[in-house]
């Protein structure tokens, strides 16, 4: 909710912005449009990794304390495994609120868009998103909503679900549970895939089409991701 909270903040702020410099140059629009979106990506990783760190963190304490340091290996296996079990709950929540966000902008958007088109290009004879028509206000409202609110939390909940998932599986392998470093490799894959898109976003600034800084940046991603990726396959235990 805080990410969407943010995203929905910098992207209304981001909005007018774009709107006047596309206006001076479309190259000037699409990088403050570029800024004004990644803004969302960074807060919604690092909420999301920051987070399921600390509950990890703060479920340890609790799930591993009642079998002491004294447990056998089999009873601290299955208290890891009830541990990830719990972290999943992480990702539900993600999904929940990605449920209401896309609930509500849909309705916000598809209602005033269908009864905007109706009003104005049909029965006004009005352009699509004229300013002459009120109901387009809606229909941007419900845009903001369910692309930022809806789809941010929809790709948080996807992020949490997706490693919360890798930790669940890897908490039923018994040589993780005799390297503990390994079992955070998910994790560590992620933090690492934060540094390569800050190095990825920069290319954004070389000079070519809008569609092929776009294309770049997918390339370039990738490229960074894989070659980061060796250090910590190399380094974590096996």
């Amino acid at each position: 909710m805080i990410a969407g909270y943010i995203g929905m903040w910098i992207a209304t702020t981001a909005n007018v912005k774009v709107t006047y410099l596309c206006n001076i140059d479309i190259e000037k629009g699409f990088l403050a449009a570029f800024d004004g979106g990644q803004v969302l990506g960074f807060v919604l990783v690092g909420l999301a990794l920051a987070i399921l760190e600390i509950l990890i963190l703060a479920y340890k304490g609790s799930v591993l304390g009642f079998i002491g340091a004294e447990g056998t290996q089999a009873q601290i296996q299955h208290q890891v495994q009830l541990l990830f079990e719990f972290i999943s709950g992480y990702g539900l929540g993600g999904s929940t609120v990605a449920l209401f966000g896309r609930v509500g902008g849909g309705i916000y958007t598809k209602a005033a868009d269908v009864g905007a088109d109706l009003a104005g290009k049909v029965g006004e004879a009005l352009d699509e998103d004229s300013p002459l028509n009120p109901g387009t206000i809606a229909d941007n409202v419900g845009d903001n909503v369910g692309d930022i609110a809806g789809m941010g939390a929809d790709l948080f909940g996807s992020l949490a679900e997706s490693t919360c998932a890798a930790l669940v599986v890897s908490s039923t392998s018994l040589p993780l549970m005799t390297t503990p470093d390994a079992v955070y490799f998910p994790l560590i894959v992620t933090a690492v895939g934060i540094g390569a898109s800050f190095l990825s976003v920069q290319f954004v600034h070389i000079k070519m089409s809008t569609e092929n800084k776009l294309r770049t940046q997918l390339i370039v991603s990738s490229i960074l991701m894989s070659i980061a990726c060796v250090p910590i396959l190399w380094y974590l235990p096996d």
